[in-house]
């Protein structure tokens, strides 16, 4: 019979720990937004709390996507906001825990 292995944890894993453990000092909600107007919206807000709040910890709740025709619009346009337009900005973010957003670490 063969061993499985135990995967160790990352750096990246215990950080993304800490981050869920974190509590988010301000939420941003995009229920009800539509797909063109996320970038401005998430752009505005997190440039606004890292001004405010350095090193804190904000939660931008997207939704699960399951209103959207097809796929889900709102999480993949925020993924893609935090890591091309905001990476300056951001030190990490990851799902939250239901799924229905992000919790991002600021700079």
């Amino acid at each position: 019979m063969a061993r499985r292995r135990r995967r160790r944890s990352s750096s990246r894993d215990l950080s993304e720990l800490d981050l869920l453990d974190a509590r988010p000092g301000a939420v941003l909600d995009l229920h009800g937004f539509r797909g063109d107007e996320v970038r401005s919206a998430v752009s505005n807000f997190v440039t606004s709390w890292q001004r405010r709040t350095p090193g804190g910890v904000i939660h931008i709740v997207t939704g699960r996507g399951r209103s959207s025709a097809g796929r889900p619009v709102l999480a993949p346009a925020v993924r893609r906001c935090l890591r091309d337009d905001l990476a300056a900005l951001v030190t990490e973010w990851c799902p939250d825990v239901a799924g229905g957003g992000f919790l991002v670490r600021l700079r």
